[in-house]
């Protein structure tokens, strides 16, 4: 059996919405079950004191790089099937911006902030709404804004690629930076507390 499952049709594609609905079920009971609902927990890499946030999506960015990376050295997986969002520069970097804004200034993300509605936590709902109407304003004036949100297009590029290195090489030093910014982390967690109490 190859990897990717639906696309290579060893899984038919009517359980493509079903498999959807179940990752995003584990998912949300994941960003819960580590305390993601909350807005407190995810403020606190803004304010030094917790970066549970930083750590989780940082180990999990490089065990499914990891993962993909040796799934498809060992011919389990094609990873040239995999889907790449398009690489739009201008939209990246103010989608970014807006997008790093609004976590700091709500301390939520799209996904956290579902799954804070999902236990009834107000402040999410708030956040949610917000979302939905930010969503809603963009696309009514999407006209205004499609010059930016289209600039710059880069297809499909990968960083190693724009940087001329090899992925392994890559993968190596990405692994080596998260290693060291969770020791970085604990040592300003460690500062902050001190500060604190």
């Amino acid at each position: 059996m190859t990897a990717p499952l639906i696309p290579l049709e060893q899984i038919p594609e009517a359980w493509n919405n079903v498999i959807a609905l179940m990752l995003g079920m584990g998912f949300g009971f994941v960003l819960e079950s580590s305390g993601f609902s909350s807005s407190r927990k995810i403020m606190g890499t803004f304010f030094g004191y917790d970066f549970v946030v930083l750590k989780v999506f940082f180990t999990a960015g490089i065990t499914a790089m990891t993962g993909i990376i040796y799934l498809d050295y060992l011919g389990v997986m094609d990873a040239s099937m995999l889907y790449i969002n398009p690489y739009y520069v201008y939209a990246a970097i103010i989608g970014g911006l807006i997008m790093g804004a609004g976590f700091a200034l709500g301390g939520f993300c799209p996904g956290t902030s579902f799954t804070g509605v999902a236990i009834g936590k107000i402040d999410a709902l708030v956040f949610t709404i917000g979302l939905f109407a930010g969503i809603f304003l963009f696309s009514e004036a999407y006209g205004l804004f499609e010059g930016i949100f289209n600039g710059h297009f880069m297809g499909t590029s990968k960083i190693y690629e724009l940087i001329g290195m090899k992925e392994s090489v890559f993968a190596a030093l990405l692994i080596i930076v998260a290693v060291a910014m969770f020791f970085v982390a604990t040592w300003v967690e460690k500062k902050v507390d001190k500060v604190n109490y």
